[in-house]
């Protein structure tokens, strides 16, 4: 048999081909052409406009993007190697580029505002941004023909992308060059033709996504909406009967397998369906349904499926939902529409901007296609800072007479960190108007292009930053312990106790298991206890909110979620008063401790939404783990949905599941090689168990197995 008469692959042959290959040839680090980048900036040396030169390194970098595509893939998108250079070539070219300034702070983390090209296409927006340009003067005329140089640079692509998969049709079998032609075709009208067709959009947007990524050296910037940017063009294709459903699924599937092809382990890339539109309607489509089916098939690690829940959302979607979690998939996740919609409204959003946000990577939440946000910026291990104020206070020889002068000493403490991150953001911020400069992503950010303005120097409608408040449950079941301990039964004194942790309670295992046990512990029901953390998140949302952030003088926004960082932090710290020995991980998100929801997990679910979550859109996860077995009994999958739906109306912010037992994952970790593809989720994203690191993987066998719903 020839090649030109090899039979056409099945759909589920072909994905789990394509899976596979995932697997082996993955990114583990972001391309990066230092040589091309290099020759870029030395060509513009004459120019005096960095906004320009920018402009011009975006367009020179996708210009000179190879991209690969093998005998299955049906969407172009997949980096190739670079061109090979010589070590003398990448050495002299990283130290030229070691002469610019670091740009400093964050990028990336939002979903982009593709409307106005897909309404106009490449060209068309092309034309608006000559029209602009002509009619401005100094930097806002710079920084338009910055924005036409980076569109050059995505047209070049889309060229590109078309030119790779004609020059596979002539060795191709002949099913197979039916696709290569349609491929060719969508690319090559995309490169300056608005869509036409759902082929035409969801290559058009992935394109888009690596452009901005590649070109402008951003990081993660997500699908997101899929179900709200693809519908009309899913509606008009099936209408026309130019679309199947199962066409439309096999598009999905490749779209996710490139987004694990392009994402080094580790991160996050987010999808989201359902929610509601300005008027309140639901949103959720037929669409909203297959990007929960191409998980089945695909199985990897992103991307990370979230579903806006509200009242309304249709029973049958969450059954999807649930069903595929008692499956053993770790995705999708539960975000609470209300109370992220009123979240963000307290933030000045607007209610027809409030309802179409997304969850940037994990769980922050950024509003679509207008956010210059900052996100997890930073980190602060509030257990840190206990163990400091109990240090100081003891040094000082005047510990605090009563534990509400002790919290407000430590709440003084935390204050000053606050103040000092706020500051330091700011101090990126001044750098990154300076020498930063992301033409192609400004151009899909409300408002710059009305601005003239890139997302860098203050053009995006939204600047705030997040920060993320690490270990709040280690911190609450902290507090409880010296309340009682040193200031109610007096049973040691502050410097005792800080001997205690200084040895990680070396000699002093019992009265480590006496404030591990016998104290009640957040998580359980136990509203004093509970009410320490719901007293934190006032406070740091009240302290937060007196600064304000560059360029505008937008908020500082609290959250809870850690990604990894429950573990790094941890690491670096000694030993808590709730018991925790040095060194281990905090808790991660607003849920309980490690282990400590000994009332199942009704009670945990009230004592974690028994405060607000509504101002922690810096993100707020709460990760439950059922064991599998439980999914094999009537009527487990109603049950889940019951206790999801239960946090979700008490104003939970979001929920995340993994249903794995504890002796699979002791198998995983005994015989790595054997579990591969066992995937959790950890502080608000996905990995695979066995790449975690061994303490990361201890963290996630010590969570609470619940063995019954």
């Amino acid at each position: 048999m020839s090649v030109l008469e090899l039979p056409a692959v099945g759909d589920a042959e072909r994905v789990a081909a394509l899976r596979q290959r995932c697997r082996e040839r993955k990114w583990q680090g972001w391309p990066d052409d230092p040589v091309l980048t290099a020759r870029s900036l030395r060509a513009s040396e004459g120019i005096a406009s960095w906004q320009i030169r920018k402009g011009l390194l975006t367009r020179d970098r996708l210009a000179g993007m190879p991209l690969a595509l093998d005998d299955l893939e049906l969407l172009l998108g997949r980096p190739a190697p670079r061109p090979a250079a010589s070590a003398e070539e990448e050495a002299e070219a990283r130290a030229y580029l070691a002469r610019y300034p670091w740009p400093g702070g964050q990028n990336g983390h939002c979903e982009l505002d593709r409307s106005r090209l897909f309404a106009l296409g490449i060209d068309g927006l092309a034309g608006d941004l000559r029209a602009r340009r002509d009619a401005a003067t100094g930097a806002r005329a710079d920084t338009y023909q910055s924005f036409l140089y980076a569109l050059e640079g995505l047209a070049a692509l889309a060229e590109n992308a078309a030119r790779t998969a004609e020059a596979a049709i002539t060795s191709a079998p002949e099913w197979r060059q039916a696709e290569l032609r349609a491929m060719a075709d969508s690319c090559r009208r995309i490169a300056h033709q608005p869509p036409a067709s759902f082929r035409d959009a969801i290559q058009l947007l992935w394109l888009t996504d690596l452009g901005v990524m590649y070109g402008d050296s951003v990081g993660l910037v997500v699908p997101g909406h899929l179900d709200r940017t693809l519908w009309p063009y899913y509606e008009a294709d099936r209408l026309a009967g130019r679309l199947t459903r199962d066409e439309a699924l096999l598009l999905i599937e490749s779209l996710y397998l490139l987004v694990n092809e392009y994402i080094p382990d580790g991160l996050a890339m987010s999808v989201m369906v359902g929610g509601r539109d300005a008027e309140g309607h639901d949103v959720t489509n037929e669409l909203s349904f297959l990007c929960l089916e191409a998980l089945r098939r695909t199985r990897l690690i992103y991307p990370t499926v979230g579903i806006c829940w509200h009242p309304g959302t249709p029973e049958e979607l969450t059954a999807l939902a649930v069903e595929l979690i008692g499956q053993g998939y770790s995705t999708p996740a539960f975000f609470g529409d209300e109370t992220i919609q009123r979240g963000l409204k307290a933030l000045g959003v607007p209610p027809a901007e409030a309802c179409h946000y997304i969850n940037s990577t994990c769980v922050e939440i950024t509003p679509v296609g207008a956010s210059n946000v900052w996100v997890a910026s930073p980190y602060f291990p509030v257990c840190r800072y206990l163990l400091d104020e109990i240090a100081a206070q003891v040094e000082s020889g005047q510990p605090a007479p009563d534990f509400d002068s002790f919290r407000e000493r430590y709440q003084q403490r935390l204050a000053g960190h606050i103040a000092a991150a706020v500051a330091e953001q700011n101090e990126l911020r001044r750098q990154r108007q300076a020498h930063g400069g992301k033409p192609l992503q400004s151009l899909f950010t409300r408002d710059c292009v009305a601005r003239g303005r890139d997302i860098d120097d203050g053009g995006a409608t939204y600047n705030w930053v997040e920060c993320s408040f690490v270990g709040l449950a280690n911190l609450a079941d902290s507090l409880q312990v010296i309340r009682a301990e040193v200031y109610e039964q007096r049973r040691l004194t502050l410097a005792d106790l800080k001997a205690l942790l200084d040895r990680d309670f070396e000699g002093g295992e019992l009265e480590r298991l006496r404030f591990l046990r016998g104290h009640a512990k957040y998580g359980n029901g136990c509203a004093d206890v509970d009410a320490f953390v719901g007293e934190t998140v006032a406070f740091v949302r009240a302290e937060c909110a007196r600064h304000r952030m560059l360029p505008d003088d937008s908020p500082f926004v609290p959250g809870s979620f850690c990604w990894i960082m429950h573990e790094m932090l941890g690491r670096e710290c000694g030993a808590t008063p709730d018991g925790r020995r040095a060194g281990f991980p905090f808790a991660d998100g607003c849920g309980p401790a490690q282990g400590r929801e000994e009332g199942g997990p009704t009670a945990a679910i009230l004592s974690t939404t028994s405060w607000d979550h509504s101002p922690m859109i810096g993100g707020a996860a709460y990760n439950m783990r059922f064991n599998a077995s439980l999914f094999r009994s009537p009527g487990a999958l109603n049950r889940l949905r019951d206790l999801v739906v239960t946090f979700l109306r008490r104003g939970g912010f979001e929920t995340q599941i993994n249903v794995v037992d504890h002796e699979t994952l002791k198998r995983a970790r005994a015989n790595p090689d054997e579990y591969r593809d066992l995937i959790v989720r950890i502080g608000g994203y996905t990995d695979y168990f066995t790449r975690l690191s061994p303490q990361m993987q201890e963290e996630i066998l010590m969570r609470t197995e619940f063995a019954k719903l």
